[in-house]
């Protein structure tokens, strides 16, 4: 197998805890650095670790480092954003042995071809593997999927995860660049979820991506609860307090919460307990909804 730059080296770390991690997603596989492995973890990972950037709205920082995020992600059970869950997630592939490449993304839903730029928040992996030369990109930070690694490869169409449809495309950007664009079936057809180069990218990088989202007042994620479930059948959304879940087949349904349901469903749709100090601050917070960027 060739791989230009898997440099997993820059994603080791000692203090990592493989035997709680993988205790906490469920898996009891098999450790080898194979294609079944791989898409075995990230179906994990996806379904188990919650989207969250709750400690944002709290007002505390959001540290990458794999102790803290051990400590939140595994430990106390809690969930994280891209930069948190992706970088746990590279620091275990890097123990176990796959080649893996940070990458970062653009986050689009249904923008890319307005002429609109947003700043390219989104960490994603590119990962190879010992079965075969084929290159996955992994994806287990953002809140929605998808449920397995995707091949990265132009030959794609549409194709399926699970029960989730989407559809990888390969334009060309600025300078000639490569451009992928993921997309996903949705309520209002197809869209366009986010686009991505091969740059690699480093976790000084990540770093630089992690300071603006969770403390930027440009940053979507600064100014209200956002958290996120994805299951195999269903998609939970927390928006402020609109609680909406969406359907591989498209349809979705909303209601709108009182603040003190807050803690239930947190609880029993998103798998998150809070303390008692939290929670009051979360049901009494006055968040500020569709605040102009």
């Amino acid at each position: 197998m060739t791989d230009p730059a898997p440099r997993a080296d820059h994603w080791q770390h000692p203090d990592l805890d493989l035997d709680a991690y993988l205790a906490r997603i469920g898996y009891d596989g098999p450790r080898t650095p194979t294609v079944e492995t791989l898409h075995a973890l990230v179906a994990a990972h996806t379904t188990t670790i919650p989207f969250e950037n709750l400690e944002v709205v709290l007002g505390r920082g959001v540290p990458l480092d794999v102790p803290a995020l051990q400590d939140k992600l595994v430990r106390r059970r809690r969930g994280g954003y891209c930069f948190e869950n992706v970088t746990l997630f590279a620091a275990v592939l890097a123990r176990l042995g796959f080649g893996l490449t940070g990458l970062s993304g653009r986050v689009t839903m249904g923008t890319l071809d307005t002429g609109t730029i947003r700043p390219a928040t989104h960490a994603l992996l590119r990962v190879t593997t010992d079965s075969d030369d084929r290159v996955w990109l992994c994806d287990v930070g953002f809140g929605f999927g998808p449920l397995a690694p995707y091949e990265l490869t132009d030959a794609h169409g549409e194709f399926r995860l699970g029960q989730w449809r989407l559809r990888l495309e390969r334009r060309t950007g600025d300078l000639g660049t490569d451009l992928w664009v993921l997309h996903h079936f949705a309520g209002e057809g197809w869209q366009d979820r986010y686009s991505f180069g091969t740059a690699p990218q480093y976790p000084v990088d990540y770093a630089v991506g992690n300071h603006f989202v969770s403390t930027s007042p440009h940053s979507p994620f600064t100014r209200r609860p956002f958290v996120q479930r994805f299951r195999p059948e269903a998609h939970h959304v927390l928006d402020d307090l609109t609680l909406t879940t969406e359907y591989p087949d498209g349809t979705s349904r909303s209601r709108e919460l009182e603040p003190d349901e807050l803690p239930k469903v947190l609880a029993e749709v998103f798998d998150i307990d809070l303390d008692e100090a939290d929670t009051a601050r979360l049901v009494t917070a006055p968040w500020r909804v569709n605040q102009a960027p």
